[in-house]
């Protein structure tokens, strides 16, 4: 399955450390893996490049907190819309 990470990025200094343990479990799991926390910082259209991940992905994986971020929210309120799987990390 391809599974799409989404979580709180906008003032969280360690996030790309959090996303990466993220991702490696997921690919443990034998997962294929879309990590958002490789682009680089700064982009116009960051949530545009966003979607079309999330677009790509059979599921969503929801770090802790994402309810938090404006960002992960429109996230999962997209993969929902695309009837998407959703995950939670607490549920790991």
């Amino acid at each position: 399955m391809i599974v799409y990470i989404a979580g709180p990025i906008t003032g969280h200094l360690y996030y790309r450390e959090r996303f990466k343990k993220a991702e490696d479990t997921l690919m443990e799991m034998g997962h294929i893996v879309i990590n958002p926390a490789y682009l680089p910082s700064g982009l116009k259209h960051y949530m545009a490049i966003c979607k079309a991940m999330v677009e790509q992905s059979d599921a969503i994986f929801l770090l802790t907190g994402w309810d938090d971020s404006v960002g992960a929210t429109e996230e999962f309120e997209y993969a929902k819309s695309l009837e998407k799987k959703i995950y939670y990390e607490e549920d790991l």
